[in-house]
């Protein structure tokens, strides 16, 4: 059996860490996350797109601490706001806005729209200290709605209802929320291909060479 591969989680969020350890936890990988290392100067996520920012925060981890990283960017986009807030889903609002707040925020821009189509997108990023990356992306359609329901997740769940279940994101269960969300659904498809990751990821971080120091009286 292959020696343990270590897989940074770009993140401080626990409850991410979490996930992706339950998830991949059938292979030979062991998972941390920023926390499980000293001070780390934080990434300026100045990408026009998820897929800059996933790349732009796995491969700084990556470079910093010389070993392979993973990081996601997500959010909320909706038509009838031009693809807002997109990119920018989490600081909708203000810096320092709560996620009601974001919210009211979401519904107001929304007063009198009859077009309440939105999608939740994800991309994840695995990125090697080299620069190489793999990207694994995910949606999940489903509809704005005109007032919170549920009390469950974070962010825009309260707002974001997803018609197959006809319920919003807050008012399902982790386990229900997870299988269909767009960032369970890049989750699995990175679980589905992980073995094939691992042989990448060998590829990209060579064992490290082992010396012998020898002393003058060596033989």
């Amino acid at each position: 059996m292959r020696d343990q591969i270590t897989l940074v989680i770009a993140t401080r969020n626990t409850g991410k860490t979490a996930e992706i350890r339950d998830r991949l936890k059938e292979f030979p990988v062991d998972i941390k996350n920023l926390d499980d290392f000293g001070p780390i100067p934080e990434v300026n996520e100045d990408g026009e797109t998820f897929d800059e920012n996933a790349y732009k925060k796995a491969s700084f981890a990556a470079r910093i601490l010389a070993l392979p990283a993973l990081a996601d960017d997500s959010g909320l986009v909706v038509e009838a706001l031009g693809g807002a807030p997109g990119i920018y889903s989490a600081r909708y609002g203000g810096k320092d806005a709560s996620d009601e707040e974001r919210c009211a925020k979401l519904l107001k821009e929304m007063e009198g729209e009859t077009n309440r189509k939105a999608v939740f997108e994800c991309v994840i990023s695995i990125a090697a200290p080299t620069g190489e990356a793999l990207t694994y992306e995910a949606r999940c359609e489903g509809l704005i709605t005109e007032r919170p329901a549920g009390k469950n997740g974070f962010g825009y769940d309260p707002v974001f209802y997803y018609p197959p279940l006809k319920k919003t994101f807050a008012e399902l269960s982790r386990a229900d929320k997870n299988h269909i969300s767009h960032r369970g659904r890049a989750l699995q498809q990175l679980r589905n291909e992980f073995d094939k990751v691992l042989i990448w990821i060998r590829q990209y971080m060579p064992p490290q060479e082992k010396f012998i120091c020898k002393t003058e009286n060596s033989n």
